[in-house]
């Protein structure tokens, strides 16, 4: 059997690390690991990251994926780091409705507008640490 690799792409601008995926399916369980893998091997690289997840070519993905987001939006809180999601196809926005997980996510609708959020809740936070400190 050959190794599954992820298919995604990683750019890291100044304001946040931006995960895509490049597959329009996300359904396999070994893809699935894949990518967690991938996307956690990312967020171990640096402290209080501001992590993009731009699904602009998802058109089909798992309920295992979204197992996959709890537990990865749960090791960023851990690490002060910051999740949000963003071009997310409309059939696939219903699902995260229904589960309501629309409260437990930041959804955006284009990486522009996710990179923007992120730096501003960032500086907000660090504003308060200092805050906190005084």
């Amino acid at each position: 059997m050959t190794a599954v690799e992820p298919r995604i792409q990683v750019e890291y601008s100044e304001n946040a690390t931006i995960v895509t995926f490049t597959d329009e399916k996300i359904l396999e369980e070994q893809d699935i690991q894949a990518l967690q893998n991938s996307i956690m091997s990312v967020v171990e690289q640096t402290e209080q990251i501001n992590l993009i997840l731009d699904f602009s070519t998802v058109r089909f993905m798992s309920s295992a994926v979204l197992g996959f987001l709890i537990r990865l939006s749960k090791r960023l809180y851990e690490h002060n780091g910051l999740l949000g999601l963003c071009n997310i196809d409309s059939k696939i926005y219903e699902v995260f409705k229904i589960t309501r997980l629309t409260k437990v996510f930041d959804i955006y609708d284009d990486v522009k507008s996710a990179t923007k959020n992120l730096a501003d809740r960032r500086r907000q936070m660090l504003i308060e640490q200092e805050e906190s400190k005084k």
